[in-house]
């Protein structure tokens, strides 16, 4: 008999992406060197899109979902991975263009697989996930650009209280920043003060329409929002400063001026995670291994059965999920 798992996929319905749990075989999964018995995936805004069909992401259909895995290799035809090896996977077009990880097993292409740093097990590394890899990425492209100080003028961390700002505010807060978070959820500041934030924002002051230059207070910021938001933060970010942008939960549009760009020099950082060079995506991982307080990960992230995937995703796009949620994709 043929060894079958599940899998949460997401297929044609009248015109229509429609989630589902269906039952696989491995005959059934892409023809990619690596074969993974995937551990844990992970749940973020984009993954809440799939699958309430609230945003078109797979961009083919069926479409297994989840944007992110862990897992152990099981066989292999590339020389560069082994079985037993301990892997995880962020971005490279799965969900969207790829099969992703909300599956017992998953072929994968080599180059696409991250070895596991050491000191992380599978769980950890999807408390982490894509969010909070981005949010290494934003912090490594601040401190490339040379605005940011320890002990310095504020940090501000917009979306505070999701995956991505949870994870930043405890990188920077690690390195020495002083870190503000921007957050609609007072109910979130005792949360938010535990991973290092020391002042608090809220989150509609920046919603509003502002002016193209407002009072300078922020050396740099890691935004997670996009729209009026970013727009505000630029107006307020310091000469010299920069924002790390990388998402878009309040809009994709960027209803701003040149003027914080060209009368006080302030950046506009674009911070993509699914296609980053691998050495990138090396280094984004060993600031998470070298500056990520592990003791933060039990407050950010809760483990969820897979099957409460859909009831998930429905919060995650509502705004109700505070953190990371790991998906054990067993459950």
């Amino acid at each position: 008999m043929t060894e079958t798992f599940r899998a949460l996929m997401i297929e044609d319905r009248d015109g229509k992406p429609v989630a589902g749990f269906r039952d696989l075989t491995r005959d059934a999964l892409p023809d990619h060197e690596v074969l993974v018995e995937v551990a844990y995936s992970t749940l973020n805004y984009k993954d809440g899109l799939a699958v309430t069909g609230k945003g078109r992401i797979a961009r083919r259909l069926p479409m297994v979902a989840g944007i992110d895995l862990a897992g152990t290799v099981v066989e292999s035809r590339s020389d560069r991975w082994q079985p037993g090896d301990k892997v995880i996977v962020n971005g490279w077009g799965l969900s969207e263009t790829e099969w992703g990880g909300y599956s017992r097993f998953q072929r994968l292409k080599p180059e696409w697989l991250t070895r596991l740093p050491e000191g992380f097990s599978l769980q950890d590394a999807m408390a982490i996930g894509t969010a909070g890899y981005t949010a290494a990425l934003c912090v490594d492209a601040l401190e490339d650009w040379g605005a940011i100080q320890p002990g310095g003028p504020e940090v501000l961390v917009t979306g505070a209280a999701g995956g991505v700002g949870s994870t930043a505010i405890s990188l920077l807060a690690a390195k020495g920043y002083t870190v503000t978070a921007a957050t609609g959820r007072p109910e979130t500041h005792d949360y938010l003060a535990g991973l290092g934030a020391t002042g608090f924002v809220d989150r509609a002051t920046l919603a509003g329409k502002g002016g193209p230059l407002q009072k300078e207070r922020w050396a740099g910021a890691v935004d997670s929002v996009g729209s009026t938001t970013l727009a505000n933060v630029l107006a307020q970010t310091n000469y010299g400063g920069a924002v790390a942008a990388c998402g878009l939960a309040g809009g994709f549009d960027l209803p701003a001026t040149v003027m914080p760009h060209i009368l006080r020099g302030v950046a506009l950082l674009g911070i993509d995670s699914v296609m980053a060079p691998q050495a990138r995506r090396d280094r984004a991982w060993a600031t998470l291994a070298a500056h990520l307080d592990k003791a933060h990960l039990a407050s950010i992230a809760r483990v969820e059965p897979m099957s409460q995937l859909p009831a998930l995703a429905a919060d995650i796009v509502g705004g109700r999920i505070r953190g990371r949620v790991v998906i054990d994709v067993a459950g």
